[in-house]
């Protein structure tokens, strides 16, 4: 297991190494990633059975050999910007991070970089996908404000920062204690002692809006307990209500986004969802965002709360409009 664990990363640097480097020998490579001429092979006769789906030829990855050398001359994809949907962007992650740690990569810092891509282009997920590019907004501004949080955590300094929370659908000012910073489900969060809320809490980092490192020390209690987070980010409480939503294709994003308990597929490529929740604004915020993508089966008490604030909503357009 130890063996296809290290060689799953060094798959998935070869190409884009390849790329950079056309007619590199083989024993340069090899030495580059910390393995024999002999394993680096191996790993290239692999990448010929890799590309996109129909696996045949003009689908599959592509190699020229001349002498000792090789170079890609066909990389099924690979130089252009990635489109992929909420799971394939978790899943990348994955194998990015393993990347990040692998002896012998190179440019560490550019898979560092495509991470902070890839986890702020995430959590914007719609159902044509995420596009990840070098021109990402989001990523360079997500990135940032990580180096800014990295900074606050090896200073250990507190920080001030604007936080646009989601259950709310509002900003608002905070001052924490840094304690740690942790990727869970394809997304960055620092967890911090929120001094307003004489608690610990957990911030997206691509939610916070602005921060600024403090000049006092970060002094979390000692009683700050870290949040456990090996089951995943929301453990379910057993006073959380439980809505099941019919959503149509557009509206598919909201299973990736969003944590739910069940999943069915229908007819149409509609999807049936069973979600957890524990403020009912929230929830009905969240559908009637959606306009007429998601349809509420159950409870039956939110789905009237939502026919009435559409009624509301209708009522008072018609007004303006008049």
């Amino acid at each position: 297991m130890r063996g296809v664990s290290a060689r799953l990363p060094r798959l998935l640097a070869l190409v884009p190494y390849l790329l950079a480097r056309p007619g590199i020998r083989i024993e340069d490579a090899a030495a580059d990633f910390g393995v024999t001429a002999k394993q680096l092979r191996k790993d290239l006769e692999l990448l010929w059975m890799c590309g996109l789906p129909g696996y045949g030829p003009g689908d599959l990855i592509d190699l020229s050999f001349e002498g000792d050398t090789v170079t890609v001359t066909y990389d099924a994809g690979m130089r252009r910007p990635l489109r992929l949907t909420g799971g394939e962007a978790t899943a990348l992650l994955v194998a990015l991070r393993a990347l990040a740690e692998t002896p012998g990569v190179l440019d560490a810092d550019a898979v560092r970089r495509a991470i902070a891509k890839i986890e702020a282009a995430a959590g914007e997920a719609q159902p044509a996908g995420v596009v990840v590019d070098a021109g990402l907004r989001e990523a360079r501004r997500t990135a940032e404000t990580r180096r800014v949080v990295q900074q606050a955590l090896g200073a250990q300094r507190a920080v001030r920062m604007q936080y646009y929370t989601a259950s709310s659908d509002r900003l608002s000012e905070r001052v924490v204690d840094p304690m740690r910073m942790l990727v869970v489900e394809g997304r960055s969060y620092l967890e911090a002692w929120c001094r307003r809320a004489q608690d610990v809490r957990l911030f997206r980092v691509d939610r916070i809006d602005a921060i600024e490192v403090l000049d006092e020390p970060a002094r979390p209690p000692q009683d700050a307990e870290p949040h456990d987070v090996s089951a995943g980010l929301f453990a379910p409480s057993p006073d959380q209500a439980i809505a099941t939503l019919v959503l149509e294709p557009d509206a598919r994003w909201v299973s990736e986004y969003y944590s739910c308990e069940e999943l069915e597929e229908l007819d149409g490529g509609r999807l049936r969802v069973a979600m957890r929740y524990s403020d009912e604004s929230w929830m009905v915020r969240l559908i009637l965002g959606l306009g007429g993508d998601a349809v509420v089966e159950e409870p039956a008490e939110l789905a009237e709360t939502v026919r009435e604030r559409a009624a509301a909503a209708l009522e008072l357009a018609a007004a303006h409009a008049g």
